[in-house]
């Protein structure tokens, strides 16, 4: 029993641990390497849903991460990166089918009884960067992130696992960079 118990709570500890999901979109119309400069758009920043140390660690992130790239930060760009984030609590609910036990009858120690469902809750966030073309005001390429959310982590592991989120998104610009 006790083993059984082990792994349910080694599955949800690895399930915590899993990595950034990313999704890319783009528009297959735009040549991407006619972009050389970025700016943050201020309204998408200020209307995250985060601490504003978390913004200074997304945006320093997205700016390291975009620099690396060849792209300068200007108030004349050629990209407008809106941010936004979302949070979502999950809730997984697993059903403990025990069959043990001995001869007739039942017990409620097996059979679904104390060790019926077991439940456990999750906070996944996801984060958007969105690159607008500043000329025509459209959406060239969106990166989404998600990932399971630690809300007492410590600062280090925060600035580390932002950092990861930033680059899974980012790795994927411009498009054909994973190729």
């Amino acid at each position: 029993m006790k083993i059984r118990f082990l792994l349910f709570s080694l599955s949800l500890v690895l399930m915590g641990c899993s990595s950034v999901r990313v999704a890319v979109d783009y528009d297959t119309a735009v040549t991407f390497d006619q972009y050389t400069s970025f700016a943050f758009f201020k309204p998408s920043v200020d209307k995250m849903e985060v601490s504003d140390l978390d913004k200074k660690r997304i945006l320093h992130a997205i700016d390291n991460n975009l620099s690396a790239k060849g792209l300068t930060k200007s108030k004349e760009a050629g990209l407008l990166v809106h941010v936004f984030t979302k949070e979502e609590k999950e809730v997984d609910v697993f059903q403990n089918n025990f069959s043990w036990g001995w001869g007739w009858g039942w017990s409620p120690w097996w059979n679904g009884g104390f060790f019926g469902p077991s439940v456990s809750t999750r906070t996944q966030g996801q984060l958007y960067i969105n690159l607008v073309d500043a000329q025509t005001n459209q959406l060239v390429w969106q990166g989404k992130g998600t990932a399971q959310l630690y809300p007492n982590e410590k600062v280090e592991k925060k600035l580390l696992r932002i950092q990861k989120i930033v680059d899974k998104i980012l790795a994927e610009y411009p498009p054909g960079a994973m190729e």
